[in-house]
């Protein structure tokens, strides 16, 4: 019993101090998950087998990457980063701003994984439900495996009309098949950082307030060019 308790306390101790260091994050780290989400783009968007297709791209009001890792043995806790991107009214793509990504999970699992996601947003008002202070994936909006590029299936409007594509490089799954994959939750304070300002995200991705760093450039270019 003891044991037990000790381990539960050990347990919650690690995940209060989880959002307490990476609030400590220097700004080179959020560059680098910038970076590195520009990294894992281009990595879908170089393999055919799991490149998005065009018409999802055109489609796309928004974009988030997300990188996340799992490990444990007893407990399995999922944990990660992402960045949300968005079209803005002009055609034009916001910078990116930082997300915080997880899911908690129980049972039992050796080793760890790494889960690279990109998830296409097909209209204006699933980004908006980022602005809360969580958002699962596959129930607050509806979300389903995308069309790729290689697909024969990449014209089908029922599929590219759903509000979230969801892209993973994980084996067996078909276009259309429903999906829930976590929550996603806003970085205020990566943010603040990343850009030396006091605006959260709404005002981050929605207004051109922000003074943009070279570092994001070109993620931001790239976007665009394959978005068009």
């Amino acid at each position: 019993m003891l044991m037990k308790k000790s381990f539960s306390l050990s347990l919650v101790a690690a995940l209060c101090l989880a959002p307490l260091m990476a609030m400590a994050a220097p700004r080179s780290e959020y560059v680098e998950r910038v970076e590195t989400c520009e990294a894992i783009l281009q990595s879908f968007m170089s393999n055919p087998e799991t490149a998005i297709s065009a018409d999802a791209l055109k489609r796309a009001r928004g974009i988030i990457v997300v990188n996340q890792f799992r490990a444990g043995l007893v407990l399995g806790i999922k944990d990660g980063y992402g960045i949300i991107m968005v079209r803005r009214p002009d055609n034009t793509w916001s910078v990116p701003a930082l997300l915080a990504a997880g899911e908690g999970s129980i049972g039992l699992q050796i080793g760890a994984s790494a889960n690279e996601t990109v998830y296409i947003l097909t209209d204006d008002r699933t980004p908006r439900m980022l602005f809360n202070e969580r958002f699962h994936v596959g129930v607050d909006a509806k979300a389903v495996a995308g069309p790729k590029a290689a697909s024969s299936e990449h014209s089908n409007e029922e599929i590219l009309t759903t509000p979230i594509l969801v892209y993973s490089k994980s084996t067996g799954l078909y276009a259309g098949a429903s999906i829930k994959a976590g929550y996603l939750t806003r970085n205020d304070d990566a943010n603040r950082s990343l850009y030396a300002t006091n605006y959260t995200l709404p005002e981050i991705i929605y207004s051109n307030w922000v003074t943009v760093p070279d570092e994001v450039k070109p993620i931001i270019n790239y976007v665009s060019s394959i978005t068009k």
